[in-house]
């Protein structure tokens, strides 16, 4: 009953629970909202330390994803998948038989890469499955989504920036990245070009010596990145990083990254945020430059011109969003969750829209 309530409380349509024994699959696919369109969101394969975890994380992300595509104003809805296994363990049996379970769908869920998947894995996903983005160019796809993704971060870093630091360039602009991988590595060479100074941590030592070659940052260790003194925060890796005790460290003016779900708990967290001065970019808004990419690319075929245009205008989306936050008194969270509603209503109310015989065919049939 707790599960039935957690989905009811988040209004999800549909959860899936998949699983096959000769693959060792278990994997959960949420639906969250289809008003908008077919629900697209990566799937992502982590070792959860529970099963309440991987449903929680899916939940979430899902929801998520249902406000990030109204909020970039496209015509999709929210949707996630999660496996429950170790990465090493990663096989072709495996995502061939996830993809089929995709397949079963007919449409109603669309994947992508997210944590541990990659293109490769996806172009593998496919063989089973047309419902899938962020395949290899040579199979019709986009490739790797990651620069856009980042390309959003750094636009929504800028336009915090300039509303909270009044500055209209980034030149000395201090930011601390919490992880970087490829939406994290390609962010920190945005940020450098535009004159930025740069502070990065990883769990990997092999991901941090790559990116110390190329660029020129400052490694920190993993936990000491909470007490950087920077003007911006960038989580661009796990989850509810910035909880009861993150929050205690905190010496920025700024948080805007890329990682999904950064608030763990989102309604206290936003306000414990607002009530530091701390300004939040929602991240479900700041990173939709990865789903913005596969759609023009993949579903729209609009071309890389359009993503890219629609990409950089997530900057514009944050300066309304706080705007509208401090016009209202809300924080930034509730002021996203208001802007990607209204779209969601909207289309909702129109689809409700009762369609009226014609009296007169009425009348002679």
């Amino acid at each position: 009953m707790q599960l039935f309530k957690k989905v009811f409380d988040l209004e999800h349509e549909q959860v899936i629970f998949c699983m096959d024994k000769k693959t060792n699959l278990k994997c959960i696919i949420a639906i969250h909202n289809t008003v908008l369109g077919p629900s697209l969101g990566g799937c992502r394969l982590l070792p959860y330390v529970s099963e309440s975890e991987a449903i929680e994380d899916v939940l979430r992300l899902s929801r998520g994803m249902s406000y990030k595509a109204a909020c970039a104003g496209l015509p999709l809805g929210g949707g996630k998948a999660v496996m429950i296994a170790d990465p090493k363990m990663k096989s072709e049996c495996l995502l061939r038989t996830f993809g089929r379970f995709v397949e079963s769908l007919k449409g109603r869920y669309i994947t992508a890469e997210d944590m541990n998947m990659t293109v490769d894995d996806m172009d593998t996903i496919k063989q089973e499955s047309k419902y899938v983005v962020g395949v290899s160019e040579n199979l019709g796809g986009s490739g790797n989504p990651s620069p856009l993704t980042a390309l959003g971060t750094f636009q929504g870093i800028k336009a915090a920036v300039k509303y909270r630091l009044k500055k209209n360039h980034l030149n000395g602009v201090k930011v601390s990245i919490q992880g970087v991988g490829s939406v994290g590595e390609n962010l920190c060479g945005l940020l450098l070009e535009e004159g930025a100074q740069v502070s990065v941590c990883d769990v990997s030592e092999d991901r941090l010596a790559h990116v110390k070659k190329k660029h020129d940052v400052n490694i920190v260790d993993c936990d000491k990145i909470y007490d950087l003194p920077v003007d911006v925060f960038s989580p661009c890796a796990r989850g509810a990083i910035v909880n009861d005790e993150t929050l205690k460290r905190l010496k920025c003016s700024i948080v805007a990254g890329a990682a999904n779900n950064q608030l763990e708990k989102e309604s206290k967290h936003s306000r414990d945020l607002m009530e530091k001065k701390i300004l939040y970019a929602p991240d479900y808004v700041i990173s939709a430059g990865g789903l913005i990419h596969v759609y023009y690319n993949e579903i729209s075929r609009a071309g890389i011109q359009k993503s890219k245009k629609e990409v950089i205008n997530i900057g514009k989306t944050l300066f309304e969003i706080f705007k509208s936050s401090e016009k209202n008194g809300i924080t930034t969270r509730e002021a996203s969750d208001i802007y990607a509603e209204r779209r969601i209503k909207a289309m909702e109310d129109l689809k409700n829209i009762r369609t009226f015989e014609d009296p007169v065919k009425s009348y002679h049939s």
